[in-house]
């Protein structure tokens, strides 16, 4: 499994490194901006990531702006939906209203941080990922 974690804050990173390194090679991101980039790269190299880790509250752009680049570069591309990178939006921000736009923009799983591992294992292995 191909993994982009998307995460300005330092320990949040570490975390997420050490945690889903486990099930796959990681690459790490520090705003939107370089998440589009690196996804853009990915796809281009024919290496396109599983899993996508995306904070919202980040410099540059938002996670809610970079998801909305990803799905329409995804789109633009024609890629179909079952090959579209699995995208769960990890933050701080639980209020109803963060989480349905998150799914209006296509998000694919959210959870709240600070993470729980084991919650966390139960949404990729809902997502068939582990």
């Amino acid at each position: 499994m191909r993994v982009l974690i998307v995460e300005d804050d330092f320990a949040c990173r570490k975390i997420m490194l050490k945690f889903l390194s486990k099930y796959g090679e990681c690459d790490i991101t520090v705003d939107g901006m370089e998440a589009v980039d690196a996804f853009t790269m990915a796809i281009e190299e024919n290496e396109s990531y599983d899993l996508i880790c995306l904070d919202i509250m980040m410099p540059l752009l938002d996670g809610y702006q970079t998801l909305k680049q990803i799905r329409q570069k995804e789109d633009e591309l024609g890629i179909p939906e079952e090959k579209k990178a699995k995208i769960i939006m990890t933050t701080a921000l639980n209020e109803h209203r963060n989480v349905r736009k998150a799914f209006e923009l296509g998000c694919t799983a959210y959870a709240g941080k600070p993470i729980d591992q084991m919650k966390f294992e139960n949404i990729l292995k809902k997502l068939e990922l582990i």
